[in-house]
């Protein structure tokens, strides 16, 4: 396997599906739509990148916005029409987007970008369909979260016991396959948070805004074992614009 085998995401598009639209994941209900719909108000043409099955496409529409959700997955695409709502559905790379120089008010990536692997084509990309002065809405897992080999530590060797996070090697690029639940295995590829912003920084874009939520109360009680890392954030959310260079 490997991270750019196209093969995986259309064999676990229904996994998305069923586990995180539609009500089924509390972070994406407590957490992520509220946030989209409140950073996408007053946007007038919204671009979703790596749209899934077009929930934040929907709430972006039923905004007032008019909305083209790309999404790199047929599966995801034919769920997502099926649904409807509103956004028009395109398939398309990331790195490569069918669309004219600053077709968007807003664009919106949401927990796509940690699976890209052409991150500065993509980047690129984004502030190239964006107009001047357009904002950028980029939600990520965040890094310190999906660094490789970090996790909650509960050490009781220690006198008095322990209780850490650990973090993995950090700066480190790293690509891996990772089995989310049983015969499930999606890809993952970890990277800096510096080196997201200095790929925005060279093409424009500019961070405004940083936003690190706690977990929130509807996830920390289906996963009772996160509770003791309830500071720890799981998402990071950069809230960008577009500068004239």
């Amino acid at each position: 396997m490997n991270v750019d085998d196209p093969d995986l995401w259309e064999q676990n598009a229904e996994w998305w599906q069923d586990g995180f639209t539609d009500g089924a994941d509390p972070e994406y209900v407590e957490q992520i739509v509220p946030l989209a719909a409140e950073l996408l108000v007053g946007a007038t043409r919204v671009l979703d990148i790596g749209a899934g099955e077009g929930q934040l496409a929907r709430i972006a529409a039923g905004q007032g916005s008019w909305v083209t959700a790309s999404d790199i997955t047929w599966n995801q695409i034919v769920e997502a029409a099926a649904r409807g709502g509103g956004p028009a559905f395109v398939r398309n790379s990331a790195a490569q987007l069918p669309f004219i120089d600053e077709a968007f008010d807003a664009v919106l990536a949401c927990l796509v970008f940690e699976h890209i692997s052409d991150v500065d084509d993509a980047i690129i990309e984004v502030a190239r369909v964006l107009q001047p002065g357009g904002r950028f809405v980029f939600m990520l897992n965040h890094p310190l979260l999906q660094t490789p080999n970090s996790g909650w530590i509960d050490d009781q060797i220690l006198d008095p016991p322990e209780q850490y996070w650990r973090i993995g090697d950090y700066l480190v690029e790293a690509e891996t396959i990772e089995e989310v639940q049983k015969d499930v295995f999606i890809p993952f590829i970890h990277r800096p948070l510096s080196r997201y912003i200095n790929a925005m920084a060279e093409s424009g874009l500019v961070v405004r805004r940083m936003i690190e939520p706690a977990p929130p109360s509807g996830f920390l009680a289906r996963a009772t074992e996160y509770q003791a890392a309830a500071t720890i954030p799981r998402l990071l959310v950069l809230d960008a614009v577009k500068w004239n260079l």
